[in-house]
C-alpha cells in the first residue's frame, strides 16, 4: 500500500507540475507559431556562412525565433551546415532554438522563478560567445569540410532532399512542384501545408488575423508546433513526479558536492551537464527534470547548466553520429559539454556576488505544494484551453484554408497548379503525387464528390 501511496503522490506532483505550467506552454506555442507564420525570413544559409560575429548574432536570433525541439533544431541544424553554414553558426543556432525560445523561458518562470530565466537568458549570450571563441581556436576545418561535402554527395545519392520548411528529411508522399518547375519534398503533411499557406497570397499580418485564412495557417502551424514537443513535455513531468518521489536525497548528495566554493560550484556545474546526458529528456521536457533536482538539493550552477544540456542527450548525439560521424560528435559533444558546465559555473559566481541566487529553504516543497485550486492558474488555463479548442475548430473545419479544390483522395485542399487527373470528363487536382497515384489506382473509389470546394465545405485531415 505505501508502494501505491508513493505512485500516487508522483503522479500528483508530475501531473500538478503539468497543470501550473500548461497556460504558460500554449501561451509560448502560440506566440512561436505566429512568428514563424508572420516574420518573413531570410534565407538562413546564405546569411549564416560566415563565422564572425555578424553571423553568430543572426544565428542567435534566427534560433531564438525557431521552435524549441532538439530533434528539430539538430534537423535545421543539418541543412544549414550542408548548404554551408559555418560550424560555429549552426552550433548556435541550435542552441538559441532549444534554450533561448519563448515557450521555455515562460515554463522555467512558472517552475523555477525569475533568478532562472534571467540565468538561461544572460548564460545562454554567454555560452554562445564563449562556444564561438573555442570552436574558432578548436575547429578542424578540413574535417568538418570533408563531412559537408561527404554529407552532400551521400544524400545526393540517396535522393535525400530536405524540407524547405523545417530542414527535416522530405518524402516522395509529400511533393509540390512550383510554378519555376521546381520540385520540393516535405517530410509531413503539416510542413506541406505551411509551405503553400507562407506561397499563397495575402495582406500584413493584421489583415491576415483578420480572415480565417490567417488564423488556419496559424492553428496549422500550433497543431504541428506542438506534435514536436508534446511527448518529451509529459514524459518530462511525469519522470520529474517519480523522481522527487523515489529517490532518495543521499544520492542526490553523493552525485552533487555539498557546500560552498569555486570547486563546488564547479562540480555541481559539471555534474549538471552529466546528468542531462544519460537523462534522455530532451526540449522542454527537461525543465520539469530541472525542478526536481532542485528540490533534490542540487545547487543553481547545476541547474542551469542541466537545463542548457538538451543538446547532448543520448539520443541527440545518435543523432550527429549518424549525420556526422564519430569524430565530428565527439567534437561536438566536447565543445558543448565544456561551454554549457562552464555558463553555469559562471551564472552562480555572477549571482552569488549579486546575492540573488534563490533560496530552496525559503519555499514550499513539491510534496507541500497544492496544485489544484481556484487560482490564477486555473482561470488562465480555462482561457488557454478554451483557445485550443478555437483553433482545433479552425483546423479540423479547414476555415480559410488554401486553396478552391478539394484532394478526393486526403481531403486537403489544394489548387490548380499541383498534380492532376482526369476521370469521366471532371479533372481532380491533388495536394501530392502519391494522392494522385491512389487516385489513378481506383478512381471509382474517390470521383463520388465534385472537386471543386463550394462555400460550406472544408477539408479533412491528410492520411498516408
Amino acid at each position: 500500500m505505501v508502494a501505491i501511496g508513493s505512485v500516487v503522490e508522483a503522479l500528483r506532483i508530475g501531473v500538478g507540475f503539468l497543470w501550473t505550467a500548461a497556460w504558460a506552454i500554449i501561451v509560448g506555442l502560440v506566440v512561436t507559431s505566429l512568428v514563424q507564420v508572420y516574420v518573413s525570413k531570410e534565407r538562413m544559409a546564405d546569411l549564416l556562412g560566415d563565422g564572425d560575429m555578424t553571423g553568430l548574432a543572426r544565428a542567435t536570433a534566427f534560433g531564438a525565433a525557431s521552435s524549441g525541439c532538439s530533434f528539430g533544431a539538430v534537423a535545421i541544424g543539418k541543412g544549414l551546415f550542408k548548404k554551408g553554414a559555418h560550424a560555429v553558426n549552426f552550433m548556435a543556432f541550435m542552441f538559441a532554438s532549444t534554450n533561448l525560445v519563448f515557450e521555455l523561458g515562460l515554463m522555467i518562470l512558472i517552475l523555477l522563478g525569475w533568478e532562472f530565466l534571467l540565468a538561461e537568458l544572460l548564460g545562454g549570450l554567454v555560452l554562445i560567445v564563449v562556444m564561438a571563441g573555442v570552436v574558432h581556436l578548436t575547429l578542424p576545418e578540413s574535417r568538418f569540410e570533408e563531412v559537408r561535402r561527404t554529407l552532400n554527395e551521400r544524400d545526393s545519392e540517396a535522393g535525400i532532399t530536405e524540407d524547405p520548411t523545417c530542414g527535416m528529411e522530405g518524402k516522395d508522399e509529400y511533393t509540390v512542384t512550383t510554378d519555376d518547375g521546381e520540385t520540393l519534398k516535405f517530410c509531413s503533411e503539416g510542413c506541406m501545408e505551411t509551405y503553400l499557406q507562407q506561397t499563397a497570397s495575402g495582406g500584413g499580418w493584421r489583415e491576415e488575423l483578420r480572415s480565417w485564412g490567417g488564423w488556419y495557417k496559424v492553428a496549422n502551424q500550433f497543431r504541428k508546433e506542438w506534435s514536436m514537443i508534446y511527448k518529451d513535455i509529459v514524459a518530462g513531468f511525469l519522470i520529474s513526479g517519480f523522481v522527487i518521489v523515489f529517490i532518495p536525497q543521499w544520492v542526490w548528495n553523493a552525485l552533487f558536492l555539498q557546500g560552498d566554493g569555486v570547486l563546488v560550484t564547479a562540480e555541481n556545474a559539471v555534474m549538471g551537464v552529466a546528468i542531462a546526458v544519460i537523462s534522455f529528456v530532451g526540449s522542454m521536457g527537461n525543465v520539469p527534470f530541472a525542478v526536481a533536482l532542485w528540490s533534490g538539493g542540487v545547487s543553481f550552477a547545476g541547474i542551469i547548466a542541466f537545463v542548457y544540456a538538451d543538446l547532448v542527450t543520448v539520443p541527440v548525439l545518435n543523432i550527429y553520429r549518424k549525420y556526422y560521424g564519430w569524430a565530428v560528435m565527439l567534437y561536438l559533444l566536447g565543445v558543448f559539454f565544456v561551454t554549457m558546465a562552464f555558463a553555469g559555473f559562471l551564472m552562480e559566481l555572477l549571482f552569488d556576488a549579486l546575492g540573488i541566487v534563490p533560496n530552496l529553504a525559503g519555499g514550499q516543497t513539491a510534496t507541500e505544494k497544492t496544485y489544484f485550486k481556484l487560482d490564477y492558474t486555473f482561470y488562465l488555463n480555462l482561457i488557454v484551453f478554451a483557445f485550443v479548442g478555437f483553433l482545433a475548430y479552425v483546423y479540423r473545419r479547414g476555415l480559410g484554408a488554401p486553396g478552391e479544390y478539394r484532394d478526393p483522395v486526403c481531403g486537403m485542399r489544394t489548387d490548380d497548379d499541383g498534380p492532376s487527373a482526369t476521370y469521366d470528363g471532371e479533372t481532380y487536382y491533388f495536394c501530392a503525387d502519391a494522392c494522385r497515384r491512389a487516385f489513378e489506382d481506383s478512381p471509382e473509389s474517390f470521383a463520388d464528390t465534385s472537386p471543386r470546394i463550394h462555400d460550406g465545405q472544408s477539408g479533412h485531415g491528410h492520411h498516408h
